[in-house]
């Protein structure tokens, strides 16, 4: 089975001196759900662009299902889909327009591309909009409209860049299920997002980029087990006295307000064996949370460090 992507040493200067790739290599194996994370600035929109033919890379190979997207170039970017960041389509066409026109880059006849545009339309709630001009869409919409275009001849990858931004929790949960049953159908999908819940719900591996470079990579599983530290919040059953608040400040717990308290667990240290030591501090636990996603905590350890 050949990997759906296969990047080596990939760098990329641009004119400006600024050098936005470091020697990237990466490898997706075909049909993962494969993240790839990062701040602002990181090259994740870079490494795409290249990859999509959209920037030249300044050395390094990318290969897509084995074909070089330098020697193979049109058979390589007729192996992808891209959902970009950005709206790119003219908000004065129909919707239907817009997604066979995109076939018709591809060489799709308009006769093949209509009955598959309202596969995809209908799958995405979008078919009873088809003859409506894409201005008058609500911005959820327009986001699924980059979807069904970038599907239109049927890629075998599918790379999408912060495909949810702006778009409501609803909205954001259907997209969920939809991107799952199509990664299930066998379409690779690398995704980019800034909502770490997002990766960690639909991810099987991850890479992060800092800097130009991979950080950390591997199945989300493994990756979050490396975690040192996990932070959670107590919801209390009574508020915190004046004496318990100096005890709990002893044990290095952080108090949040009267109600609630915050407290550092260690790798290795049991979350029963944290409450019950606040059950001897006469402090009784209602209920506990983490802080903040798992992943989000994995993210800011890997990408304070130094690169």
């Amino acid at each position: 089975m050949a990997a759906a992507l296969t990047i080596h040493n990939l760098k990329k200067t641009y004119q400006s001196g600024v050098q936005a790739l470091k020697g990237v290599s990466l490898e997706v194996a075909e049909g993962d759900f494969f993240g790839l994370l990062g701040p602002n600035g990181a090259g994740k929109t870079t490494l795409i662009a290249i990859v999509t033919g959209l920037s030249n890379k300044t050395s390094g190979t990318v290969a897509v299902f084995d074909y070089d997207i330098t020697t193979a170039t049109a058979l390589a970017k007729a192996s992808v889909g891209v959902v970009p960041q950005e709206f790119n389509f003219s908000i004065f066409e129909k919707v239907i327009d817009i997604v066979c026109d995109q076939a018709g880059y591809y060489g799709i006849a308009r006769a093949v591309a209509l009955p598959r545009a309202e596969k995809y339309l209908k799958l995405l709630g979008l078919w009873e909009k088809r003859n409506e001009i894409a201005m008058c869409l609500s911005g959820g919409m327009k986001r699924r409209l980059m979807i069904v275009r970038a599907l239109i001849h049927e890629p075998k990858l599918l790379i999408l860049d912060e495909p949810t931004a702006g778009v409501d929790i609803e909205l954001r949960r259907e997209m969920w299920d939809f991107l799952r049953k199509l990664n299930a159908a066998g379409t690779t999908i690398i995704l980019t997002t800034h909502y770490l819940e997002e990766a960690e719900q639909l991810c099987k591996r991850i890479a992060i980029i800092n800097n130009g470079k991979i950080v950390s990579e591997g199945l989300v599983k493994d990756l979050l087990g490396t975690l040192a530290i996990e932070t959670f919040i107590f919801d209390l059953v009574t508020p915190l006295t004046e004496a318990n608040e100096k005890l709990v400040a002893q044990f290095g717990v952080k108090k949040v307000d009267q109600d609630t308290i915050e407290m550092m667990v260690q790798q290795g240290e049991s979350l029963s064996d944290a409450v019950a030591a606040l059950s001897r501090l006469d402090i009784q636990v209602r209920s506990m949370r983490n802080k903040s996603n798992r992943l989000e905590e994995l993210f800011l350890d890997v990408t304070k460090k130094p690169v």
